[in-house]
């Protein structure tokens, strides 16, 4: 099978990498990629947002299956025109892809099938908004309706603090992203992701994973696109998997289904765990970053006749097998993101990884043959163990052997989970 992942990432990194151990590959291709992805697969320079340079480069090269990493292509609609053209492709259509690309659409979609979720309402101004803040008091969540790369949403601990986020939409600080805000009611819990396979009519689950989405240790800080993750979940234990599917992520496929939007790719499940149960705080329609990392960690089965199963509507014909040894990778961001941050800054030496440990490269270029960092979120230092402790001592570890002046990273991945390990030891 010839393959072109489309993606820079550190999520395509990782799918690269584990795509790139199957048997079925015959030749593969990254567009953009990045240098650790140019380990794996032939870089394709081309850009994402080019969709017609996309497609020429898939027919020159008579490409069997195209894997669309990124959220952003994906709502502006490359899945329709590579299938428009004959490609098989894994990724959701532009109008089942709303599920990210619009907050509020997924919002309507969970009032429509009763899917629990916070409590909302959608807003296209600014005295409005600011009124029902007012009304509802804090805590509250102000998103920005559109795509804003993780950072379009606000969970305010105070009526002034949401007020703030609802200028920061409406004053274009995410762009057009911020043109419509989601108000919603804060869920108090411990938050976790759940990822699916979907063909339309079929589900096949995945994995469980906890990201730490704010900057500082202990949760604190401004949130960003994710420092770092753990797989499995222990808060999602196997009632809690087996509600998230009944009440949430088969209703919501269903409900795609009969709203004319099929859905076919990857649900990604943002939930909070309350007191009441599992309830939704959003849908991506991609793999999550830094969740995939952990995820490809901890999966043995090939995932190419996976995700083309999912792609050609066989996903009932095929299984995920997965190791109990949890995964944990630590992000080192540019120092400050999710603010301004300088970028070409060289990054002298990364690791060489073991069995079960890899530096995956999220934010990273060539410049003059040497390595230099170009994202806020650079790298993602990946390890597995027996336990999520474990797993967090090799990591950190690894990261140690790292040689990046420029770069920060969280001390605490994994923390809930350690303490509930040391819990039970004691």
């Amino acid at each position: 099978m010839k393959v072109l992942l489309i993606g820079s990432g550190g999520r395509e990194h990782a799918l690269a990498w584990k795509l790139a151990q199957s048997p079925l590959m015959t030749e593969f291709y990254a567009a953009p990629g990045n240098p650790g992805i140019a380990e794996h697969a032939t870089l394709v320079a081309v850009n994402v947002d080019d969709h017609d340079a996309l497609i020429a480069f898939c027919k020159h090269k008579a490409i069997d299956f195209v894997v669309v990493g990124p959220e952003a292509p994906l709502v502006a609609g490359i899945a329709d025109k590579l299938r428009a053209e004959g490609f098989a492709v894994f990724g959701p259509s532009a109008a089942a892809a709303q599920l990210e690309g619009s907050k509020g659409f997924t919002k309507d979609i969970c009032a429509r099938y009763d899917i629990p979720t916070g409590a909302y309402q959608r807003f296209n101004n600014a005295p409005k908004t600011k009124a029902y803040i007012r009304q509802r008091g804090a805590p509250i969540v102000v998103k920005a309706d559109g795509l804003a790369a993780g950072k379009g949403v606000t969970v305010a601990m105070t009526v002034d603090e949401a007020l703030a986020a609802v200028d920061d939409c409406f004053e274009g600080a995410f762009g057009a992203a911020g043109a419509e805000v989601v108000v919603e009611a804060y869920l108090d819990g411990e938050e976790a992701s759940f990822f699916c396979l979907c063909d339309g009519k079929h589900v096949l689950p995945l994995a469980t994973a906890q990201d730490h989405k704010r900057a500082g240790e202990g949760d604190t800080g401004p949130n960003t696109g994710g420092m770092g993750a753990y797989s499995p979940a222990p808060v999602m234990t196997a009632d809690m998997i087996e509600r998230t599917m009944k009440e949430i992520i088969e209703p919501t496929m269903r409900g795609m289904a009969d709203s004319g939007y099929p859905f076919s790719g990857v649900f990604f499940a943002g939930l909070m765990i309350t007191a009441k149960g599992p309830e939704l705080i959003e849908y991506n329609v991609r793999f999550g970053d830094p969740e995939c990392q952990v995820l490809m960690m901890r999966l043995k089965s090939d995932l190419l006749p996976l995700l083309f199963a999912t792609a050609n509507g066989t996903l009932d014909q095929v299984s995920a097998e997965w190791t109990d040894d949890p995964a944990l990778t630590v992000v080192v961001a540019s120092k400050g993101y999710p603010g301004s941050y300088d970028k070409g800054t060289p990054i002298r030496h990364i690791p060489e990884a073991g069995e079960g440990a890899k530096v995956f490269h999220a934010g990273t270029a060539l410049k003059d043959g040497a390595l230099v960092a170009t994202g806020g979120r650079v790298l993602n230092v990946t390890a597995t163990g027996k336990t999520v402790g474990e797993a967090q001592a090799r990591a950190y570890a690894l990261l140690d052997k790292v040689d990046w002046d420029n770069g920060f990273c969280r001390h605490d991945i994994g923390w809930r989970a350690i303490e509930r390990e040391k819990s039970a030891v004691r």
